[in-house]
């Protein structure tokens, strides 16, 4: 093992070797375990929308409100933490995070709760932002496969313990347990969490790009507002056709602007290369259709069969043991193929999965369900590794926060896209099957078969985007 490597901050660190090291990379896990156990609340849509009295469409924003924030951010807070320190910016992120979590717990009525969920998302986007940039400057570059694996699992272990978790404390104490629990984990965190690199004269050398960060923001949101709107123009609503220009033109200035900029937040020139543009567009179409599993599976589970809370919990929450069980074994055979073999191996894999969950009957077997799940998360490990391995490799150290948030972004623009477009997808069989005679539970099988299916397929294609730069 390498004694030592300099980091991106300028620092000089030391491989996890000793019982302080390790340590140290269990305390950051703990501290960015706060944002993936989020797919707790997945598992409390049905308390939610009971409480509030919604109908189902409307539990979307829940979602949107939280990740539409950190989306717009999340390019800004990464190039804040590659300035002044990624260290600094992951502490900010979790003091945010502690206050965001108790006031959504405590929201006495649902606007209430979006709001506060836009405030968690900014703490979520100074944590996760950082991340990446924090555990690999963890550990010598030459390891740098092995810190993403790493960082992986520990990802995946929070989105794996969050439905657990969260079916366990919804069955007990309601929606509000979802986001409570987590305040004393990133008080944890930030309390003993001590040693982080940092940089040597913070906030001196470089200047934050203050304008081209408004324009990424605006544009992000404006985007990921029109996307969700699109489904709304068949009711009359033209948001979107106002809201898709002013994204369109932000975004466009933002690349004038940034091509022209001394230090800029991206350095747009990467999204010329083939490979780097590619593997981009397939991360965020992955997470699009990846996402049918925590948005109709809990539904399918609530209604559909008899299986108590904590145990469809545990259920759901085999894909992300199986992603994180993955992750150190696609980081070994990152540093030892390639990333561009190892990714469309992941995304074959999690395109069988998601297409074997569209055969799910209520009495369907656990081990079966447990077993599609487990591909699918498998496989979504495999490509996940692979293509921060790409984006990270592709920037310099100076720019290895914005990396990292880049590797992040693409997956919550396709969460956000997911979010509207599947619901939709699933509106329209469920309504076309009711039309046509079908039963409440049949229409609801059959749109939730048909959509994991389509999702199964469309993973299975974007292997061609992951596949095709390498191949030429």
């Amino acid at each position: 093992m390498d004694s030592g490597a300099t980091s991106m901050n300028g620092a000089v660190v030391a491989a996890p070797a000793t019982l302080r090291d390790r340590l140290r990379v269990v305390l950051v896990g703990l501290g960015i375990s706060v944002v993936p156990l989020d797919t707790a609340v997945n598992i409390a849509f049905p308390d939610i929308t009971g409480s509030f009295g919604l109908p189902i469409p409307m539990i979307q924003w829940v979602v949107i409100c939280y990740v539409l924030t950190h989306a717009g951010l999340m390019l800004a807070f990464g190039r804040v933490g590659d300035i002044w320190g990624h260290g600094r910016i992951f502490r900010a992120g979790l003091v945010w995070s502690i206050a965001a979590f108790l006031l959504c717990a405590a929201a006495p009525s649902f606007g209430w709760l979006l709001f506060f969920r836009f405030l968690q998302g900014i703490g979520a986007g100074l944590i996760i932002s950082c991340a990446p940039a924090l555990v690999t400057s963890l550990y010598p570059e030459a390891r740098r496969s092995h810190a993403l694996g790493i960082f992986t699992l520990m990802f995946a272990l929070g989105s794996a313990v969050g439905p657990l978790i969260g079916g366990a404390m919804v069955a007990r104490w309601g929606w509000p347990a979802v986001f409570w629990f987590r305040a004393p984990i990133a008080l944890t965190s930030l309390l003993f969490l001590r040693g982080l690199p940092q940089r040597a004269e913070p906030g001196r050398a470089e200047r934050f790009d203050i304008v081209g960060a408004l324009l990424l923001a605006f544009g992000l949101v404006t985007l990921l507002l029109a996307v969700n709107a699109l489904p709304r123009l068949g009711q009359g609503d033209y948001l979107s056709l106002l809201l898709l220009p002013a994204a369109l033109i932000s975004l466009f200035v933002f690349v004038r602007w940034e091509s022209r900029a001394v230090q800029p937040i991206v350095r747009v020139e990467l999204f010329r290369h083939r490979t780097f543009a590619l593997v981009n567009l397939a991360s965020a179409l992955m997470y699009l259709v990846t996402f049918s599993v925590l948005l109709f599976a809990p539904y399918f589970f609530a209604r559909y069969t008899s299986l108590p809370l904590p145990l469809a919990g545990a259920i759901l929450a085999t894909g992300f043991v199986a992603m994180a069980a993955g992750s150190p074994v696609a980081g070994w055979l990152v540093a030892r193929i390639s990333p561009g073999r190892v990714a469309p191996l992941g995304v074959l894999a999690t395109g069988a999965g998601l297409f074997l969950i569209g055969n799910w009957q209520p009495d369907t077997p656990i081990p079966i369900m447990v077993a599609t799940l487990a591909l699918h998360g498998l496989g979504l490990g495999f490509f996940q590794v692979a293509y921060m391995e790409i984006v990270l490799a592709a920037s310099p150290l100076a720019h290895r926060g914005v990396a990292g948030s880049l590797s992040m972004l693409t997956r919550t623009i396709g969460v956000v896209s997911g979010a509207a477009l599947l619901t939709l997808g699933f509106q329209a069989i469920e309504t076309a099957a009711l039309a046509s005679g079908a039963g409440t539970t049949q229409a609801f099988l059959g749109a939730f078969q048909t959509m994991f299916r389509i999702a199964g397929i469309a993973a299975a294609l974007t292997g061609v985007l992951v596949a095709w730069p390498r191949r030429r």
